[in-house]
């Protein structure tokens, strides 16, 4: 019985990491078009950089086939994007202001970020 309890603590200590404390890789934008998997349940790099006031392109790459992986949705900028299987999509974004900025598929299982700096950097 103990044995059982303890399994379950792990599962659940698993799904709060993987949901809502694992960052991923982060990666910054620049002049040239950043590509973004999307596979093994998350974007990679799900974390990116940008510069305040400069226009980016993310292309955005769909290796996953669930169906939940099927659009990217960047709530804050009103823009979202259908992404089909195995096929490059690239998402134009808007020169922004300073600030965080998420993105994730539309049940929000898949999620990413845009950390947008004065300086192109992470703070």
């Amino acid at each position: 019985m103990m044995l059982i309890n303890l399994i379950g603590l792990l599962l659940i200590a698993l799904i709060i990491w993987w949901f809502w404390l694992y960052k991923g890789q982060s990666q910054a934008v620049g002049d040239e078009p950043v590509q973004v998997l999307v596979k093994d349940g998350s974007y990679q790099p799900a974390r990116l950089t940008l510069k305040a006031g400069a226009a980016a392109s993310l292309v955005f790459k769909r290796e996953d086939a669930s169906p939940c992986a099927e659009q990217v949705v960047f709530p804050g900028l009103d823009l979202s994007e259908t992404l089909p299987l195995d096929k490059p999509v690239t998402v134009q974004l808007p020169p922004l202001a300073p600030g965080t900025y998420a993105f994730h598929c539309q049940m929000q299982m898949y999620r990413g970020e845009l950390h947008v700096t004065d300086n192109g950097n992470r703070n």
